[in-house]
């Protein structure tokens, strides 16, 4: 039997000929012993298998801190892996052309996979052609990929994947968290992917800038961490892209949004109607951006801005800009407030700001109330009524010393909708209000929800409901009509044409 299918079948627990802890009278690999008296070092799981299943109860000796930071198991023959997968890396790398173009990725692995097989030959390590070429796989990984997150990068059913440490991995599936079985060999291994995806867009990351935003070359949005700021060693945070961006009819599947509540917003955004999509962390926000920015008509400029660019913008006419941090000298920042001072000239049909987090929110109304109609762009809360607190905050964030009547002037004459989107608690991603802001009323701003979420139930865990309609027509459906669209008045909950 081969070194990995002992390995394998040590990490799911099936038993062996040979299970005792005796020493093995020979090994598939030379220099690589497992003995008592010379046990491997830090052995940690292989990076593939299923998770093995710890004792009920679990260690009584583990603290919660070390159940954090600690591999799912550990294994005498998962250090043997390592110790092999390493040994024979080390060797492929050192013989690997330096000169060699890296971007040249069919060319890199032929060469690497005609070494491989000379090393596995040189060193008679007996392997399946099966093993070989998972060994393969993961050591092309670590030289061309993104090591051990690869696998999950490739996965299409992992929606988010979270490194908390080099021995802990949890990935988000169906909107609900799950820890896998693999790990990185340790934290220097997690800071050599870090700094490979954040070397290409010029960004830095070290102990005087210990976190940094980032994508990667799919759009994948990134977050990292290290020390000091995280006491579990570096962190890892990288929410994926669908290969093929979620359209607006599987959004409908999905059950995030209603046939007409999808109609209705394409006409507000072929009325040019100012938006903004508000929700919390990971309610999918961004998709529904991307879908509502695919109803802009080709034939208008659109010029986007993101802290990390994300957008994915069908039309042909897109100019993306992206923000940028300051470099090592504390010099070159620059902002997304900057940004949006720029875009005005450069003759924007239509202005998409990613998300808008500060003082960049006046800048923003600014352009919605001098001729940029059909803007749009993202905020973090809680509610369609919190999206115009939060509004109102960051733009005294600009320290104009602006008093609060005239900013929610601002607001409610720049701001003509709000759709707002939560993540439920089964996983799921839903519009639950579509709001109109309707005016100022004395010193408040007046809103009106169009449609709202209404749950009826909860079934096998998963949350029953629809959004529905209020019965309430729009203050700006003269928009909508004076740009040539007529919405049957049934979208709205009634048959007959109410005006306000």
């Amino acid at each position: 039997m081969s070194l990995l299918r002992r390995i394998e079948q040590g990490q799911a627990g099936i038993p062996t000929p040979n299970s005792n802890p005796a020493p093995r009278p020979a090994m598939p690999a030379p220099g690589a012993p497992v003995s008592p008296a010379s046990p491997p070092a830090t052995p940690v799981s292989p990076p593939v298998g299923p998770p093995a299943q710890s004792p009920a109860g679990g260690a009584p000796s583990l603290t919660l801190q070390t159940r954090r930071v600690s591999a799912p198991s550990t294994t005498s023959q998962a250090g043997t892996y390592y110790d092999l997968k390493r040994r024979v890396q080390n060797r492929l790398l050192a013989e690997l052309d330096p000169s060699l173009d890296i971007k040249k990725t069919d060319e890199v692995r032929r060469v690497a996979q005609e070494l491989f097989d000379r090393i596995l030959n040189e060193e008679s390590i007996i392997l399946s052609r099966a093993e070989r070429a998972r060994l393969f796989e993961q050591i092309a990984a670590d030289i061309l990929g993104f090591g051990p997150l690869q696998p999950l990068l490739e996965d299409d059913s992992v929606t988010e994947i979270m490194v908390n440490g080099a021995k802990s991995i949890y990935v988000e599936r169906n909107g609900k968290l799950h820890r896998v079985p693999i790990t990185f060999e340790s934290n220097e291994h997690v800071m050599r992917i870090i700094s490979r995806i954040v070397a290409p867009l010029g960004r830095r990351i070290d102990d005087s800038s210990p976190y940094v935003d980032a994508r990667l070359p799919d759009g994948s949005r990134v977050n990292a961490s290290i020390p000091p700021i995280s006491l579990i060693g570096p962190t890892l945070t990288i929410r994926k892209f669908f290969k093929n961006p979620l359209t607006a009819e599987q959004l409908i599947e999905l059950g995030t949004i209603t046939p007409e509540a999808l109609q209705f917003l394409r006409a507000c955004v072929h009325a040019r109607l100012n938006i903004i999509i508000s929700g919390g962390s990971g309610s999918g926000k961004t998709t529904l951006l991307n879908i509502l920015s695919g109803f802009i008509p080709p034939d208008e400029r659109i010029i986007t801005i993101e802290d990390a660019a994300e957008l994915q913008l069908r039309q042909e006419h897109v100019v993306s800009l992206e923000a940028r941090p300051p470099n090592i000298e504390g010099r070159g920042e620059v902002t997304i407030r900057q940004l949006v001072i720029n875009t005005l000239r450069m003759r924007p049909d239509r202005i998409i700001v990613g998300e808008i987090r500060d003082e960049a929110a006046l800048d923003m109304l600014q352009a919605m109330n001098t001729g940029h109609d059909g803007s749009m762009s993202t905020c973090h809360s809680n509610s369609p009524r919190d999206t115009l607190a939060r509004l109102e905050t960051m733009t005294l964030m600009a320290g104009m010393n602006l008093p609060s009547r005239a900013v929610r002037e601002q607001i409610a004459s720049a701001i003509d909708l709000i759709i707002h989107e939560e993540r439920m608690r089964d996983g799921s991603r839903k519009v639950t209000h579509i709001t109109e802001v309707s005016g100022m009323e004395g010193e408040v701003i007046t809103t009106s929800d169009i449609f709202v979420f209404e749950q009826t139930g909860y079934e096998n865990g998963k949350i029953i409901g629809r959004l529905k309609p209020t019965g309430l027509r729009p203050k700006f459906m003269d928009k909508i009509e004076a740009s040539g669209i007529q919405l049957p008045s049934s979208i709205f909950g009634t048959e007959g044409v109410r005006r306000y």
